[in-house]
């Protein structure tokens, strides 16, 4: 129970398939969101099944180590790729609609860097001159795909509570709050 799944061929359908769950099973406006690695050089691999690359009894370290190894032999113009992040918003009702951002970079040859999962570690950001693993999580979470695609969803929140009868959605407190991280982010 609370699992769904993710039986959709985009990161947008999964999103979309969750989201719809949880706003089912709680009668609430719900959010879901779905991301991944695409690269270029594999067809836009790993994809939809980032986390699950190479098999369900791998970690991090083993997918990455897996990704590495199929691009042994690609060279630094062709490791191209991008984080995808797509976070869907469901009403009760079955409403719909979707929220997509992303984040342009290359596969480094080697992970480098302490910080962040995944593939942070072998996604270099050339706006950062640094994989994702080198920098702090604030630095990377106001150009990463999930950063920006929750920045665009909490917009639309608040364009929603704004044009509701009857706004509920966040209270003035917490409206204050997150406009007031969202600017700080944006700076």
């Amino acid at each position: 129970e609370g699992e769904v799944d993710e039986t959709g061929t985009t990161f947008a359908e999964n999103a979309v398939l969750k989201a719809l769950y949880f706003s089912s099973a709680s009668g609430l406006l719900a959010l879901a969101d779905d991301s991944g690695l695409e690269v270029d050089a594999l067809g836009g691999r790993p994809g939809i099944y980032s986390a699950r690359y190479g098999g369900p009894n791998l970690g991090d370290e083993d997918r990455v180590n897996l990704l590495l190894s199929e691009m042994r032999e690609i060279p630094w113009n062709q490791r191209t790729g991008r984080f995808q992040c797509v976070i869907a918003i469901a009403w009760p009702t079955g409403d719909q609609e979707t929220i997509q951002a992303s984040c342009e970079g290359y596969i480094s040859y080697e992970p480098r860097g302490p910080n962040g999962f995944g593939y942070d570690p072998i996604f270099y950001s050339p706006e950062l001159g640094k994989t994702f693993a080198e920098v702090e999580s604030s630095l990377k979470h106001k150009l990463s795909h999930r950063g920006k695609a929750a920045r665009r969803a909490v917009e639309r929140l608040f364009a929603i509570n704004e044009a509701s009868e009857a706004p509920q959605l966040i209270s003035t407190g917490m409206a204050m709050a997150i406009k007031r991280n969202l600017e700080l982010s944006h700076a």
